[in-house]
């Protein structure tokens, strides 16, 4: 299991035990080590922020518009795929999943095939308790690289198979196939998915084109 900062520990142990991230983004109310999925949902359900829980501790996502624009990209790509060969179901960053208890991520994309959902169905929790095959994050400025490393041990101990890192500042992909395995891709490569989605190639140059979109001067 991850290491449970616990209630005592010191605000700089936590921050440190969370991944060296910025004090501002980790909630007081409830104390660290005590937050429990119903204080998650209500710190949710305000939608002043959105939050992911740790250990039982409710720390802030670091978010930006870019980011989510390649999420939302990725997403139509993985669903033209997934969906004509019903293959599974593709969510977005509200796609919250249980990972262990008091955890609760939120990759900002993730693909889990049906076999990975109990019964082959929908869950119908808020909060399904499962792993998908695939999570992807896309970094923001706020993330750090111990966070980042953190979430990959997490998912994988939890038993996703895959897990992608897009980096939109370096426009470049980290493809892990383990915590501590993995190959990075750049601007001029694919990515050959493996598993159940295995036949679907990603151009990273038509991703992250993405980001190079304007409003055509002639419209």
């Amino acid at each position: 299991m991850i290491h449970n900062a616990g209630v005592s520990a010191s605000l700089e142990d936590l921050l440190v035990d969370l991944g060296a991230i910025s004090a501002s983004r980790v909630r007081s109310t409830p104390p660290s080590g005590t937050a429990t999925i119903s204080h998650w949902q209500a710190a949710n359900r305000s939608r002043r922020v959105s939050c992911e829980l740790v250990d039982g501790t409710l720390v802030e996502r670091a978010m930006g518009w870019q980011e989510s624009m390649l999420a939302a990209a990725l997403i139509e790509i993985l669903r033209a795929f997934v969906m004509p060969r019903n293959l599974g179901v593709v969510t977005g960053p509200d796609g919250f999943i249980e990972l262990f208890p008091m955890t609760v991520r939120g990759p900002d994309v993730s693909f889990a095939s049906w076999a990975r959902l109990p019964g082959g169905r929908l869950p119908v929790e808020a909060v399904p308790r499962l792993a998908p095959d695939l999570v992807v994050e896309v970094l923001s400025e706020g993330n750090t690289p111990a966070e980042m490393a953190r979430k990959r041990r997490e998912y994988f101990q939890a038993g996703v198979s895959d897990v992608w890192m897009i980096d939109p500042r370096q426009r470049s992909v980290a493809v892990y196939a383990s915590s501590v395995s993995y190959e990075v891709k750049t601007e001029d490569d694919t990515i050959v998915c493996r598993g159940e989605l295995f036949g679907l190639t990603i151009s990273l140059a038509a991703l992250f084109g993405e980001l190079d979109r304007e409003r055509d001067s002639n419209g």
